[in-house]
C-alpha cells in the first residue's frame, strides 16, 4: 500500500566544465550528498541550454560540446535538504538553485492477512 510523505526536491543548474577543488562540480555535489546520507541525488547532462549570460551550450557544435549544461536533482526530507544547502555553501555560488515542495510515494511491504 503506498504512503505519501512530504519532501523537498533541490535542482542545481551548472555546466559540465565547472570545477570545485580540481574535480567536476557535479561530482563534488553528489559526493557531498552521499557523505551526508541524503536519500537520493542524480546528475543529468543536457543537450542544450543557456544561463544568465545567454551563452548557448550545445552538443550540436563541436567547439561547445564539452561545456554542456548539467542539472543535479536531490530529493529528501525538508530538514535534510536544509542541511545539504548549508554544507554546499560556496559550491553553489555560480549556480542556479531551485527548491520545491514535493510528495514522495513509498510502497510499504504488504503483509498477509493474519500476520
Amino acid at each position: 500500500m503506498p504512503t505519501f510523505h512530504s519532501a523537498k526536491v533541490l535542482h542545481i543548474y551548472a555546466n559540465s566544465t565547472d570545477q570545485w577543488h580540481g574535480r567536476p562540480l557535479y561530482s563534488a555535489i553528489i559526493h557531498t550528498c552521499l557523505q551526508l546520507g541524503i536519500a537520493g541525488a542524480t546528475a543529468f547532462r543536457s543537450f542544450e541550454g543557456y544561463g544568465m549570460h545567454h551563452r548557448l551550450h550545445t552538443a550540436r557544435l563541436l567547439s561547445l560540446s564539452e561545456d554542456l549544461p548539467v542539472r543535479i536533482e536531490v530529493v529528501d526530507t525538508p530538514e535534510a535538504i536544509d542541511r545539504l544547502l548549508a554544507a554546499l555553501g560556496e559550491m553553489l555560488r555560480q549556480t542556479l538553485v531551485t527548491v520545491s515542495d514535493t510528495q514522495v510515494m513509498r510502497f510499504d511491504p504488504v503483509t498477509a492477512p493474519g500476520e
